[in-house]
């Protein structure tokens, strides 16, 4: 058996992977982000391991003798988290997470040519280094107790073997990183007056980074001498859980964030496009990604403010054909990366009427998130990559009507397949297989069968494009006006 843990923004996930492939059990145990100013978005890392633990209990009580045979565990994670500890391995205030933009003036001066060209990426406001500048320049005496920074996972990782390492493929998305020879740069820590002794050593994801500390493994029913694999980064995570990692494979990820994420056999950058390239978890393997920072996040936050579940939005859209929306709405709520890189960026509704009723708002979001996705596509396109078709994974993937809209907005087909709600911690859990028994790394990282394909429909002509136009537009004008209102 192998165990993977997805932490993710709102959530935290493990399963148990048997030796087939097969995910036998799952637990999930919530997380909480707080916000307190515009713009901000922390959690108390701490939470994040009473949150695991809490899903190893589950497990333990479920099937202890699935857990007494776990030979290996994998990690994912949220990506970007500025998790700051001081030398006693306490964090030294909550985490800054990925979708939190107060650093954008701390990106402006570390997004240099040169910092590009090493990190294959620009250096958005959510990165780590932009947010661990933050913490230098207005937290300047919790910043002088700091021994080292993690991502979150790795945190769990330090709490799991008392190790501390990453995985190139989440390490890539710090800024730090020289993506290229997957490797630390001492030039890019350099430029955040960091050095490598305050960084975790690293590993590829399908690498043993440490084993399951013997107190955790006594008290949740574990062998001694697990082994804990590097693991990855959330996106290219649940790209090993979807068999996205052979050059050509593309993902669409629709969860608290989205991603448009194709898989290469070699390092293909094109900051000017917005677009991340990075390290994948498997060795010799790289990928490329379109950000967007909210997707099914813009339906939480509508149900919110309108006292329904995200399900009760939705479920008067389901069985009926995506049909294009006069209103528009752009899913800025706390910035955006990909293409735009405008961490100031924030949403807005265009075109309500008196007829606007919360159906209406409902499908401009959800038509809204998929323009965004629009964007990822030409984004990659700018940076030589055509999509022809991608899987579909995360919560948003189990709303048929979201898919139909995605797949003609994108005008590409978009794969389901039974296991997409697990992608990362499915990924995880191979990338523990792959780490304990020292298997394949693609021939493990397979595609799951496919239940169903969902194919662009053409019955709205060029509508979409002509509301495309409009929604670019739109974006334009209200970043007019908000620069021109400083």
């Amino acid at each position: 058996m192998y165990l993977g843990i997805d932490l993710g923004t709102s959530g935290a996930k493990s399963v148990l992977m048997d030796e087939a492939g097969t995910i036998r059990r799952s637990a999930s145990a919530s997380l909480a982000v707080q916000r307190p100013h515009e713009g901000w978005s922390e959690q108390e890392p701490t939470s994040w391991t009473e949150a695991v633990e809490t899903t190893f209990a589950a497990l333990a009580a479920e099937d202890p003798d699935a857990m007494a045979a776990v030979r290996g565990i994998g990690l994912s994670g949220q990506q970007h988290g500025a998790t700051l500890l001081d030398a006693e391995d306490r964090a030294l205030r909550p985490c800054l997470l990925w979708n939190d933009t107060r650093a954008q003036d701390e990106a402006d001066r570390l997004d240099t040519p040169r910092a590009r060209e090493l990190a294959g990426s620009i250096i958005f406001p959510g990165f780590t280094s932009p947010k661990t500048a933050w913490v230098a320049t207005h937290e300047p005496e919790r910043y002088a107790r700091l021994a080292k920074v993690l991502l979150p996972k790795d945190y769990v990782r330090l709490w799991l073997t008392g190790e501390y390492a990453s995985d190139l493929s989440d390490a890539s998305g710090t800024g730090w990183l020289d993506v290229a020879a997957r490797d630390w740069s001492d030039e890019l820590l350099a430029a955040s007056g960091l050095s490598r002794e305050q960084m975790p050593r690293l590993v590829e994801g399908s690498e043993v980074s440490g084993t399951l500390r013997p107190e955790l493994a006594r008290r949740h029913g574990l062998s001694e001498g697990v082994v804990v694999a590097g693991g990855a980064g959330d996106n290219a995570a649940a790209a090993c859980g979807m068999g996205t990692v052979v050059d050509g494979s593309a993902s669409l990820s629709l969860g608290t964030s989205g991603v448009l994420f194709a898989s290469n056999d070699a390092f293909r950058p094109n900051a000017e496009s917005a677009v991340h390239a990075f390290c994948h978890a498997l060795p010799g393997t790289w990928h490329q990604m379109g950000v967007i920072l909210a997707a099914t996040d813009t339906l939480n936050w509508l149900a919110g403010i309108t006292g329904r579940t995200p399900a009760e939005l939705t479920a008067p859209l389901e069985g009926s054909v995506p049909e294009p929306t006069e209103v528009l709405f752009l899913p800025y709520l706390g910035g955006e990366r990909t293409p735009i890189n405008d961490g100031g960026a924030r949403g807005a509704f265009a075109g309500l009427g008196h007829a606007s009723d919360v159906t209406t708002l409902t499908r401009a979001v959800l038509q809204g998130v998929a323009f965004a996705f629009r964007d990822n596509r030409d984004a990659l396109a700018a940076a030589g990559t055509t999509l022809e078709r991608a899987a579909a994974v995360g919560g948003g993937s189990r709303s048929g009507y979201w898919l139909q809209l995605l797949a003609d907005v994108l005008e590409f087909p978009l794969d389901v397949s039974a296991g997409g709600d697990v992608g990362a911690s499915l990924g995880a859990a191979r990338l523990g297989l792959i780490a304990a028994e020292g298997a394949d790394p693609v021939a493990v990282c397979t595609a799951p069968a496919v239940e169903r394909s969902v194919e662009p429909s053409r019955s709205a002509g060029d509508a979409w494009e002509r509301l495309h136009e409009r929604y670019r537009a739109t974006y334009a004008a209200l970043r007019e006006v908000r620069e021109g209102a400083r």
